[in-house]
């Protein structure tokens, strides 16, 4: 484990013994969802070892499905079910609306350029998708609003083309300031 950030670093050895499918390149497996990936390799010995509980080693195998279903399903030969991970729901959603001006920032009605009731917000245009669901946007963007209702009820991807709004000037408060 590293000491601040925590994770798992392998030795040389461990990170030559790697299944390809978990492999990752530096031998530094970070501690929000990487760590899986080792335990996940190497589960057969640490469950002989009995040095890692079943649940732990369970809860391994369900973050890297969750988290790294490709490199999972690679490895294990498993199908992964769109609704076993959040990356493959994420990236299905984005994957949809690519070209499409999604939202990326948000101010409530307490924002002085917001009218009571509304969301103001930031759209940028979706140019790709990564393998973990992050979208990668165009340089063009838009400013709108919507009802705070359906802005509420919105899901983990808000394309424009799929909500009410009003598209407005981009409020000075927004705009880049220049310096110089």
């Amino acid at each position: 484990m590293t000491a601040s950030h925590g994770g798992i670093i392998l030795s040389d050895q461990r990170q030559a013994a790697m299944p390809p499918a978990l492999l990752i390149e530096d031998g530094s497996y970070e501690e929000d969802c990487d760590w899986a990936l080792p335990i996940l390799a190497f589960a057969s010995e640490l469950e002989r070892q009995r040095s890692c509980s079943a649940g732990f080693l369970q809860l391994a195998r369900d973050t890297a499905r969750c988290w790294h279903p490709d490199r999972f399903g690679a490895f294990t030969g498993e199908a992964i079910e769109e609704n076993a991970s959040a990356i493959l729901r994420t990236r299905k959603a984005y994957m949809a609306v690519i070209g499409e001006f999604c939202v990326t920032t948000a101010w409530g009605d307490w924002a002085d350029w917001v009218p009571e009731g509304k969301v103001g917000v930031i759209a940028r245009q979706v140019e790709r998708v990564d393998h973990l669901g992050r979208p990668t946007y165009g340089e063009a963007e838009v400013c709108a609003l919507i009802a705070k209702d359906l802005y509420a009820a919105r899901g983990e991807v808000t394309a424009l083309r799929d909500t009410a709004h009003e598209i407005i000037p981009m409020p000075e408060a927004l705009r880049p300031k220049r310096v110089g």
